[in-house]
């Protein structure tokens, strides 16, 4: 039987992914830990970009669940050495009963999944980040309720965590407003598959407007150090500021994948102020990915 993967979160159905979200809010308020579905089982995780949330929240679920989780850097394995993908996709598969993979390049979890013989869960690459949406798909569910219908704002680059943004206001049915500087909008590819959802500006303030949340992340991610100078021109005009905040609804929430920096893309009177959810929203890694280690192992 072919196993499952979580490459996108489009490799989920509408239903499926409501059901990890409602599953995740189970599992946060389950007390104890006498429910070890995952007993026996080994977690494969591969690091070839560094992680806080993305290791501590994976292995902490594997725990939890009765199983273990083996920490692989480049450095300790072939891939670092150039063993072709397929051949490491088979062999580590063999031993373990999952495979996560934080990554720079898209290609390598989907070829990671082509031959893998157990799940294979994309922990991040350059062109998405689903985990993270479980994570912040959870968080609203929480103080809000349901987000279809709701009015989304991501304003900044359109990274990985924009693409999967794009990918959620299809699976979840809420519009999706991005405003990001010019030869920073997100990918064609991903935008232009959900033109019903998606609402492009230049202007940050117009798609504030009326909105339910707020999003952001860095304006230079991993890898992208060396365009920090030239990104501050870039996205100058699209810090999340009380003026950003003040054009969207009054109850909207605001939150940010994190690691932040203040005083870049986001002020420390929003990050900090009570529309911010980002550290539940931390948290929330912990919860969905247990869900999604459910979802997928059990």
């Amino acid at each position: 039987m072919k196993p499952r993967h979580f490459t996108s979160l489009l490799d989920l159905s509408s239903e499926e992914l409501r059901q990890i979200l409602n599953r995740a809010i189970e599992l946060k308020n389950t007390k104890g830990r006498e429910y070890q579905p995952l007993k026996g089982q080994v977690l494969a995780m591969v690091f070839e970009k560094s992680s806080t949330r993305t290791r501590i929240s994976f292995e902490t679920g594997m725990v939890h669940f009765g199983g273990s989780a083996l920490f692989l850097s480049p450095r300790d394995t072939q891939l670092g050495r150039g063993e072709p993908l397929q051949d490491s996709a088979k062999v580590i598969s063999s031993m373990v009963d999952g495979i996560m993979l934080r990554t720079d390049r898209h290609e390598t979890v989907t070829t990671f999944a082509q031959h893998s013989s157990v799940p294979v869960i994309n922990g991040l690459t350059d062109l998405e980040h689903p985990c993270q949406l479980l994570a912040d798909m959870q968080t609203y569910l929480e103080f809000r309720g349901d987000i279809k219908g709701k009015t989304v704002t991501w304003i900044g680059d359109g990274n990985n965590m924009c693409h999967s943004y794009i990918h959620a206001a299809q699976l979840l049915d809420f519009k999706l407003n991005i405003a990001s500087p010019i030869g920073y909008h997100p990918l064609p590819a991903y935008a232009d598959l959900a033109k019903d959802r998606v609402t492009l500006f230049s202007n940050a303030i117009e798609a504030a407007k009326d909105s339910d949340l707020i999003v952001t992340d860095v304006w230079a991610s991993m890898g992208q150090e060396e365009e920090q100078k030239l990104r501050e021109v870039a996205f100058k005009d699209y810090q999340i500021n009380e003026t950003i905040m003040k054009a969207a609804n009054a109850d909207a929430l605001f939150m940010h994948c994190l690691p932040a920096h203040r005083g870049e893309e986001v002020t420390a009177d929003v990050i900090d102020g009570p529309q911010s959810v980002i550290f539940p929203e931390a948290e929330n890694r912990l919860h969905a990915q247990k869900a999604l280690l459910e979802f997928l192992l059990v």
